[in-house]
């Protein structure tokens, strides 16, 4: 795959069509997660979900702190793992009956389900409360092949220096690898709360006021969710 160091080039989801800076000013929103409620989190999945979503509530809490002291490559393969093994893939209209709806991390924990978005938020996330630099992730949108299809799909990437080629992080294949390893992958663009890299750019630019108040309520949402 070429360019492996700048993989910003968007399975089973329909995101590619999507704004990127929409995804933006998602991601600018959520970097502030100083001081997650978690308590409160996990009494909302008990109330709106029932045992199941609080079993795994409490067991992402257990991966939390388990793994805060780890080096952040263990990190990434725990917090893969986590997401990957415990939630299902499923559309936006088989889960909330909408063309696209964007999950916070206790709706997609509560209905142990969500489609390529969902998990890539979830995860990246999970590993800012664990202290991963947020320079160090971006949500990659990609071309995924699937047989002879080539179909829009959501990874998150973690790039150990800005110019190092990623590893990602992907709901469809349960390790994380290298990009270069990943030759189902096309890249389309990447993108993180601090900025959005199309093709190869060097510099990163964005409109994160884009439909703000779609993801005002997102960050409403989650802000109710305890984070």
């Amino acid at each position: 795959m070429a360019a492996l160091h700048a993989f910003t080039r968007g399975a089973h989801c329909r995101v590619l069509g999507k704004s990127a800076s929409l995804l933006l000013a998602l991601l600018l929103v959520v970097v502030g997660l100083a001081a997650p409620d978690l308590d409160k989190m996990q009494v909302l999945a008990q109330q709106r979900y029932g045992a199941p979503a609080t079993e795994t509530v409490v067991a992402w809490r257990k991966l939390m702190a388990d793994s805060r002291a780890l080096p952040d490559l263990e990190k990434l393969n725990k917090v893969n793992a986590f997401f990957n093994r415990r939630i299902l893939y499923e559309s936006d209209l088989a889960i909330w009956q909408q063309e696209d709806y964007w999950a916070t991390p206790l709706e997609i924990m509560g209905r142990a389900a969500g489609d390529c978005e969902d998990f890539a938020i979830a995860k990246y996330i999970t590993l800012q409360l664990l202290g991963v630099n947020n320079q160090n992730l971006r949500l990659i949108y990609v071309r995924a092949r699937v047989g002879t299809s080539s179909v829009a799909h959501m990874v998150l990437g973690f790039y150990p220096q800005p110019t190092d080629e990623p590893l990602i992080l992907d709901n469809l294949i349960t390790s994380v690898r290298i990009a270069s390893q990943r030759t189902d992958l096309s890249p389309v663009f990447s993108f993180n709360s601090e900025g959005l890299w199309a093709g190869n750019a060097s510099t990163s630019s964005a409109d994160p006021t884009a439909r703000l108040s779609r993801w005002r309520d997102v960050l409403e949402r989650m802000r109710q969710d305890g984070l």
